[in-house]
């Protein structure tokens, strides 16, 4: 190991000290969030050379994408409570070196239903993955950037989106799917190196146990955040899907310029996810609720705006920035109310995206199945903001009538 481990924090203890600065941990824990995004969407540019390859149908191909999701939705809690003993650096150095073997695997295998089974394998480190790098930047920085701290590394996902992912593409288009998912699982032995180098070293808990870690499930404040991403989520995806087939056939957007607006959106993530964090170290409250209400908002003039581009393009960006707006604020909330399940609720968070993913992509087609139109995927989507609102706010009323207060804790 590169340090000595940290003796747990207590309330009056500073920010952990990185073994070779909270820059560099902070850099490498964003590119392993980013690399990790990179493997999760880069599927989605290059099925259809992806299904040349396998001798698949389109609608067959895109199994893979159900299969990594089943693989990130079933690994967060499985991991994290088979790890409950491990250290977060220790269980970071193992999801790392899983997620490299998986996409190395997914690449060796010729057989479709054998790199199915591989892209199950690589999804599972995945929330855990981002739940813990989460807490790791979070234990690195002063209590009232902790925000920040947890936006910084959530970046990560919508860089990979904004370079990694068109990147991944170009790759499998000039070479092979091959190659990309090649690279991206040497790309997570680099990631596992700096970890092991750069990643301060903390107090594992040999004692603790799995039913320790589950106990968390029995918190309703952790399951109405659960149940807020798992919902407040699902209207962007929802749109996201459909949303290069909404600019070619409706928009009428020459195909050149897609991908100019698919680089908007990931700016748009970005932003998003950095003003989250900003105002999350204000008010955990108020970030979650103007991110759900402005989403809402955005995705009640979709339906207003598809045939004008420039409407449509501003659309799109606020409904980027308010819905990934919501991310470090719920992540932030699970921290505080997780207790000595940290892991766990952390790495369920990304479990609650992904189901908010199946749900968004699911109201969409369902939808679309029954002839509302594109433009119903805004209002469909608008509906999910308003349920995370309620459930949000039902939460909050719970913790009122509760006599309880929200208290930042220690992770």
């Amino acid at each position: 190991m590169s340090s000595e481990p940290i003796p747990p924090i207590s309330s009056a203890m500073p920010p952990v000290e990185a073994p070779h600065g909270r820059l560099v941990a902070m850099l490498i824990l964003t590119a392993g969030t980013f690399v990790v995004g990179t493997g999760e969407f880069a599927i989605m540019g290059m099925l259809p050379e992806f299904a040349e390859s396998l001798r698949l149908s389109a609608s067959s191909a895109g199994y893979a994408i159900t299969a990594y999701a089943i693989g990130v939705v079933i690994g967060a809690p499985l991991i994290t409570i088979l790890g409950a003993r491990l250290s977060r650096r220790e269980l970071l150095l193992l999801l790392f070196l899983l997620f490299a073997f998986g996409n190395i695997l997914c690449v060796s295998l010729s057989s479709p239903s054998a790199v199915m089974a591989a892209r199950f394998v690589t999804g599972l480190p995945h929330g855990a993955i981002f739940g813990i790098s989460a807490l790791v930047a979070a234990s690195m920085a002063e209590r009232k950037k902790r925000g920040q701290a947890v936006g910084q590394v959530l970046s990560g996902i919508a860089i990979s989106t904004l370079i990694g992912a068109p990147l991944a593409t170009f790759t499998a288009n000039h070479a092979s799917w091959r190659v990309s998912y090649l690279v991206i699982g040497l790309l997570g032995l680099c990631i596992f190196a700096g970890v092991w180098f750069c990643i301060p070293a903390d107090w594992p808990n040999r004692k603790n146990s799995p039913l320790r870690e589950i106990a968390v499930m029995r918190n309703v404040q952790v399951m109405l955040t659960l149940l807020t991403a798992a919902i407040g989520f699902g209207g962007m995806f929802g749109i996201y899907t459909y949303l290069t087939t909404v600019l070619v056939e409706v928009t009428h957007v020459p195909e050149w310029e897609v991908m100019g607006f698919m680089v908007a959106w990931g700016v748009a993530m970005l932003s998003g996810t950095n003003f989250g964090a900003w105002l999350a170290d204000r008010s955990i409250n108020f970030a979650a609720l103007l991110s759900l209400s402005g989403s809402a908002v955005a995705m009640v003039m979709f339906p207003f705006v598809l045939h004008n581009q420039f409407a449509l393009l501003v659309d799109m960006l606020a409904i980027a920035v308010f819905v990934n707006g919501l991310g470090p604020a719920l992540q932030t909330r699970l921290m505080d109310f997780a207790g000595d399940a940290q892991t766990l609720a952390a790495s369920l968070n990304h479990s609650a995206f992904n189901i908010a993913n199946a749900l968004g992509a699911s109201m969409g087609s369902f939808l679309l199945a029954r002839h509302f139109g594109y433009g119903a995927l805004g209002q469909g989507g608008a509906l999910l903001s308003l349920g995370g609102i309620a459930v949000f706010l039902f939460a909050l009323l719970l913790l009122k009538r509760s006599g309880q207060s929200e208290v930042r804790t220690d992770i």
